[in-house]
């Protein structure tokens, strides 16, 4: 199972164990128990701290293993063998059950330790799936943690009756005590923030008491994460509030295009992101949503969802964009899964196969004429009678010998075979026949909607809803700056964002001496 130089780097993170552990097998006489069974001997063959049981209990999933201690309550397990982008998990899950210690907040571990309650998680994955190592780390640290709480891990592929019995269409998905917790990425403070009901009140009085910020960044993407780099580096007193630090990044599969890096993944780019910032003395707030900004004798005050309120003296907006989206079956379970927002970021990853781009208007025309040089073919569907796009972008979409142009269509379905798209059905709006075309993509192109709601009637907005900000990232209130994609600054790019943080952390500091 392990080539040689996985064992070697194994080998050297088991030698940090400080306690025995013990993994103890649930075995039938399948080709993928067969697989289980060669990896744990492997694994246990490497440090003298690891024995290998097993056990017969019927009630318990074949394959499955379990990682314990002696002397430790721990309920850890994995119905699955732990590889591809779940490794990581089974060498953390390993370390932690061995008495190394994790990384995480000594406040965090608190709040686990002191949870009130018996918590069974089921966390169904697949081994491709790079949104689900997050949710299986974090619950095999709570499990480790607190005696109570038990995890398992389910390998959907390797399950698919209980996959079909559950009617599971995405991954991750977490159930609770036998009821459907959560679904999508979720760190170990959004676990607790759900479970811990607490929390946020606690939160919300510990925000309250927080001295103003000369600089305030509401965002943690992108542009946010570079805005709090250049302020702290300044030597101003520097505070960073968001709703899910990484922001849109966290759901982008593959990045090819931040210029020196040849390629990386959106999670580990974001991870990189909150590093860097930590990096710095900026005070940062996560998990926490803008509701409304006011400003009094020269003071910004911006209220949080918690009922906590933050003051600075400056402060920058980088609150980001969502995809708007189609709102159709298939489209939030497939996501990620062969539905795509990012031609630029995601289309290399369908070369050869069949897409479909949703959307007629300039984006939709200017995807649809990227993704043809790359995917075998395009279908472009469009609910208006005519394409929207500029008219040289038309002429160029139709000069394409692999783009089918389809208008009068309303997309109703998106379908997949549970782990991937496979196919999208549309309705003739003239005949009123719903009619479906098989392919491996769907990119949503139908414009972005700006994270500016909480926003308006408060500072100037464009007829989209953004931002409108000048040269230097000033908005029509004083002392408040904005960046990245909540912004009127075109082309909703990464490396953009982040230069426009920059500047905008820029022109705060530049307000901040003058006045």
């Amino acid at each position: 199972m392990l080539d040689n130089n996985l064992k070697t780097q194994l080998k050297a993170y088991l030698e940090r164990l400080t306690r025995p552990i013990q993994l103890v097998a649930s075995l039938d006489d399948c080709d993928k128990a067969k697989e289980m069974q060669t990896l744990l001997n492997e694994i246990a063959e490497l440090s003298d701290k690891i024995s290998l049981s097993e056990n017969n209990d019927p009630a318990v999933r074949k394959p499955s293993f379990a990682i314990t201690s002696p002397g430790h309550d721990i309920s850890l397990s994995f119905a699955g063998i732990p590889m591809g982008h779940e490794f990581t998990s089974l060498v953390l899950a390993l370390l932690q059950a061995g008495g190394h210690p994790p990384k995480v907040d000594a406040d965090v571990i608190e709040q686990i330790k002191n949870l009130d309650g018996d918590f069974l998680f089921e966390t169904y994955i697949s081994l491709t799936c790079q949104n689900c190592p997050e949710v299986v780390q974090s619950l095999n640290l709570m499990a480790v943690l607190n005696p109570r709480i038990k995890s398992v891990t389910i390998d959907g592929a390797l399950f698919q009756q209980e996959v079909e019995q559950r009617q599971i269409m995405a991954v991750p998905t977490i159930y609770l005590n036998g009821q459907v917790f959560g679904q999508g990425r979720m760190s170990v403070e959004e676990i607790l923030a759900k479970l811990d009901t607490g929390s946020v009140q606690r939160s919300a009085e510990k925000l309250d008491a927080k001295a103003p910020y000369d600089v305030l960044i509401v965002g943690g993407g992108p542009a946010g994460s570079a805005a709090a780099i250049y302020a702290a580096r300044k030597g101003i007193r520097t505070g960073i509030v968001a709703e899910r630090f990484g922001g849109q990044v966290l759901d982008t599969m593959s990045i090819e295009n931040f210029v020196s890096v040849t390629e990386t993944e959106g999670p580990k780019f974001a991870v990189a992101l909150e590093q860097h910032v930590k990096a710095y003395d900026v005070d940062i707030t996560n998990l926490q949503r803008a509701e409304k900004l006011t400003q009094q004798d020269g003071m910004t005050s911006i209220q949080l969802a918690s009922g906590a309120t933050l003051k600075a003296k400056a402060v920058i907006l980088a609150t980001g964009a969502r995809w708007r989206e189609v709102n159709v079956p298939g489209e939030k379970e497939y996501r990620n899964h062969g539905v795509a927002y990012c031609p630029h970021c995601d289309g290399p990853l369908f070369k050869g196969k069949r897409v479909a781009v949703i959307g007629g208007g300039n984006s939709g025309v200017e995807a649809a004429i990227d993704l043809a040089g790359i995917v075998s073919h395009v279908t472009l569907i469009e609910f208006a009678a005519e394409l929207r796009a500029d008219a040289v972008l038309q002429k160029k979409l139709h000069s394409l010998p692999n783009v089918t142009v389809i208008t009068q269509a309303q997309t109703t379905e998106i379908h997949g075979d549970g782990q991937k798209v496979n196919g999208i059905s549309y309705k003739d709006r003239v005949t009123e026949a719903v009619k479906h075309v098989e392919l491996e993509g769907v990119f949503v192109q139908i414009g972005l909607v700006p994270n500016t709601e909480w926003l308006k009637g408060t500072l100037e907005l464009s007829r989209h809803g953004e931002i409108i900000v000048d040269a230097k990232g000033q908005t029509s209130l004083p002392g408040v700056f904005a960046a990245g994609d909540v912004t009127t600054v075109p082309y909703k790019q990464i490396v953009i964002a982040v230069g426009e943080g920059a500047k905008a952390a820029l022109g705060a500091f530049d307000h901040l001496i003058r006045s």
